[in-house]
């Protein structure tokens, strides 16, 4: 554990009462894991599309 590390987790813990990460983080980094996921989602239903597509033209 480093100085600087507990110095930032008192301060998140002054500013916010909290020291879960969830509750410390910035508008930004909050909207940045929200597009991640968004991200994946929409990768993950156009592999899904690209293999029924796949099925449908076999028949």
């Amino acid at each position: 554990l480093t100085a600087s590390a507990l110095d930032r987790w008192i301060s998140q813990s002054q500013q916010t009462g909290s020291f879960s990460a969830k509750d410390n983080r910035t508008p930004e980094e909050n909207e940045l894991l929200s597009l991640r996921k968004e991200v994946q989602r929409l990768r993950m239903e156009n592999d899904i599309l690209k293999q029924a597509a796949l099925i449908m033209g076999r028949k």
